[in-house]
């Protein structure tokens, strides 16, 4: 799964240093808390799509909710997801894609 290059892979935030694994990858997340978040909705995300795995996923959000897109090879799925104070999702409701304030980056032709 491709994750940001710095930072925590749920928040982006750069302090702390709790490593944790997801689909097989060892992560960088800032706390346990975003830890258990991403592992949450990325177990949530699967069970919605019935995909096997992910391989990326686009955020953009804080502690009161999240765009999301998913991305696996050519399919996306767009959501919102909120989680409440010990990680759980609370809410994760389908958006469209045109709906999400996350677009996916296209690809640069080389």
């Amino acid at each position: 799964m491709r994750v940001p290059e710095k930072g925590c892979v749920l928040c982006e935030a750069t302090w702390g240093d709790y490593w944790d694994e997801v689909e097989g990858q060892r992560m960088f997340f800032c706390c346990d808390i975003c830890a258990v978040e991403f592992k949450n909705m990325i177990r949530e995300v699967i069970a919605r799509t019935g995909w096997e795995s992910i391989d990326e996923i686009k955020i953009d959000g804080d502690y009161r909710g999240r765009d999301c897109i998913a991305l696996k090879g050519d399919k996306r799925y767009g959501f919102f997801v909120r989680f409440d104070s010990k990680g759980q999702v609370q809410d994760l409701n389908d958006r469209p894609i045109t709906g999400a304030r996350v677009e996916p980056q296209k690809s640069k032709a080389v």
